[in-house]
């Protein structure tokens, strides 16, 4: 397995780091490829804007849509963007590593997503019609690859729970797994979260770092979250509405878009 690692803290001798050595560690084990995009490392310029699209008329207002299908078409993207969509091209497996930050990713992080998922590689793809709108939602470059989430969090499990006062976690991490992974086509795993991380003494992460090391053993095994495809019937085309009578019992807003699991 080919596995790239998207790896967003700013301080790499950090539990994240540790964890990041870990998992790493475990993946080597294994036998996989493993090569990691170290955001902070790299100083990876978060912020799209002009200097994104050097073939852009100096006259012309910008549109990033546009412009970045224009550039991806030609092969104008900017070399570090370039450097990351091939990284993505070579890995089987598709990890993003990030403490959670106010409810969601480090602007680093979404930097990285913002610039080298350029329209014509990770969406804008495929045919608009009356019976399909565009291969995403299960679609898509990456279809047929795996991704997941390595998270940190401060807080406790309870305060992610269902009833729990920062909200629950599927809902919170839902427009990354499905909006940034599920959309250009990633087979999406459950995410590893570590709760309490402020407060992890060395036996708590023994037990932590083992979990991931589990999880990095059973990345080709694990069931995937059964997000519902966009083509396969489930939505009305083109306003993208789940028909009637689909929905899983009690299952409301986010959790309308995930299928019930196929027994085996």
């Amino acid at each position: 397995m080919k596995v790239l690692i998207v790896f967003a803290h700013p301080e790499r001798h950090s539990l994240n780091g540790a964890l990041l050595d870990a998992a790493i560690a475990e993946l080597q084990a294994q036998g996989h490829e493993v090569k990691v995009s170290d955001l902070y490392a790299m100083h990876w310029k978060a912020a799209v804007d002009r200097s994104d699209f050097p073939d852009l008329p100096s006259g012309e207002r910008l549109k990033v849509g546009s412009a970045s299908s224009r550039e991806f078409a030609a092969n104008g993207l900017t070399d570090d963007v370039k450097a990351e969509q091939e990284k993505l091209r070579w890995a089987d497996t598709v990890i993003l590593q990030f403490p959670l930050w106010w409810f969601a990713m480090p602007a680093i992080l979404k930097g990285w997503i913002d610039r080298v998922y350029a329209c014509g590689f990770a969406y804008g793809v495929g045919e608009h019609s009356d019976s399909r709108w565009g291969d995403r939602y299960g679609e898509g470059v990456m279809a047929g690859k795996r991704a997941m989430l390595i998270v940190t969090a401060g807080g406790w499990p309870e305060h992610y729970s269902e009833r729990g006062i920062n909200g629950q976690i599927d809902d919170l991490l839902f427009p990354i797994n499905h909006g940034i992974l599920f959309y250009p086509g990633f087979t999406v795993l459950p995410p590893f979260v570590a709760y309490r991380v402020d407060r992890l003494d060395e036996a708590r992460f023994e037990i932590v770092s083992g979990q991931l090391r589990e999880r990095m053993r059973t990345l080709a095994t694990t069931a995937p979250i059964p997000y519902r495809k966009q083509n396969d019937g489930d939505y009305q085309i083109p306003i993208m509405e789940l028909k009637t009578g689909l929905e899983t019992p009690g299952a409301v807003r986010f959790a309308l878009h995930v299928a019930e699991p196929k027994s085996s």
